[in-house]
């Protein structure tokens, strides 16, 4: 069977989906906010993955949802009170792309933003991973 012709599913199903917002300073601006001086953590459920391809579903309560692309680290082992001098490459089993779907009216709305964060289909991953073996040439990361 051609690649073409198969359906991809969603490639994990991990435990939970930590993020990090307002971490890009840019985007942070662009909505009035300002970057935080701790990183800002919410959680996605995996509920709201999507495979590659897949349709986002617009929420009937939703007046304005927007999305966002980021960078994926998919993580390959339980990482818990690591030194400030510990790899955590060590612990990274790959990364890949995704689509962080937002109903930004909501979010503004609540305060918090898992209900703006986490309907179904609004965590679409992409078709593409890259694994701990080709790390190496991924782009050095850069706290902003």
């Amino acid at each position: 069977m051609p690649l073409s012709s198969a359906k991809l599913l969603v490639p994990v199903m991990p435990s939970k989906i930590v993020c990090v917002g307002r971490n890009y300073r840019d985007h942070a601006k662009e909505l009035g906010n300002e970057v935080p001086a701790e990183p800002l953590l919410f959680f996605k459920p995996s509920s709201s993955l999507l495979e590659p391809g897949g349709v986002v579903e617009m929420p009937a309560v939703s007046e304005r949802v927007d999305f966002e692309g980021e960078l994926v680290l998919v993580i390959g082992r339980r990482a818990t009170k690591m030194k400030a001098d510990e790899d955590w490459r060590a612990f990274v089993r790959g990364y890949t792309l995704a689509n962080d779907v937002t109903a930004r009216d909501l979010q503004k709305k609540d305060g918090q933003w898992t209900r703006a964060k986490g309907f179904d289909t609004f965590a679409r991953l992409d078709r593409w991973s890259a694994t701990r073996s080709t790390r190496k040439r991924v782009w050095r990361l850069k706290r902003v």
